[in-house]
């Protein structure tokens, strides 16, 4: 292992704080770090605004420049992650109000559709590339439904079921009570079920393939155990 693994290692264990204090004096582990620890959740929520992936990784790039060269202006009164995002939800709001004159953060939908939302796997285990298809398939449905959802439904679904935080946190980030943050929650999964629904449709019957190599290894088991291979 070189020198430069070895430090970069050593970093991956230190908790944000004293990464902080280490990117204050301009240390590259330490920003690396930060950087690779805090990604996943910032391009989560700052495409959960944008709906657009390119757009999205734009945000938190510029997010990254915007903190690191202002650390000096995080006083820790939230934790590094919830003061990061905020950051990314303002760069990305910014983008939106060039888009459109203005983002009605206060605006709740119409719907009120009786039902639950579905829940699909994230991955499957195994390597079969139906499954894996079929997964992906999904996910795609999935991502889109999202993306239709209105806006402060949206980034409240993304930051309480896609990145799991709290609905205290959630609140704290989005500024909203939690009562808000409930409700705006239960109608998007409304509002999801309802166009999943209408996307599915006919595609259940594809659901749960059983061909290709699982197929094939399963018949000849079959025919083995049956003694028709001799």
């Amino acid at each position: 292992m070189s020198k430069a693994q070895s430090l970069e290692n050593r970093a991956e264990e230190l908790a944000d704080d004293a990464l902080l204090a280490l990117a204050r004096s301009r240390d590259e582990d330490a920003v690396r770090t930060l950087t690779r620890r805090h990604n996943l959740r910032l391009f989560r929520m700052a495409r959960s605004i944008l709906r657009n992936d390119s757009e999205a990784e734009d945000v938190v790039q510029e997010t990254y420049v915007r903190a690191f060269t202002h650390l000096d202006q995080f006083r820790g009164e939230a934790s590094f992650t919830t003061w990061l995002t905020r950051i990314a939800l303002n760069e990305a709001l910014g983008r939106v109000r060039q888009r459109r004159v203005t983002v009605d953060w206060n605006a709740e939908g119409e719907s009120r559709i009786q039902a639950e939302i579905i829940q699909f796997p994230s991955s499957m285990p195994g390597t079969d590339p139906e499954q894996e298809m079929a997964v992906s398939q999904i996910r795609g449905l999935l991502e889109t439904a999202i993306d239709t959802l209105p806006d402060g439904f949206r980034t409240v679904f993304v930051a309480r079921l896609v990145e799991g935080m709290s609905i205290e946190e959630t609140a704290e980030l989005l500024g909203l009570r939690p009562e808000t943050v409930k409700t705006r929650l239960h109608r998007a999964r409304l509002l999801l079920r309802k166009d999943l629904d209408a996307q599915l449709g006919g595609a259940l019957s594809g659901t749960f393939p059983f061909g290709g190599r699982r197929c094939n290894r399963l018949t000849e088991a079959v025919v083995s155990r049956l003694g028709l291979n001799n």
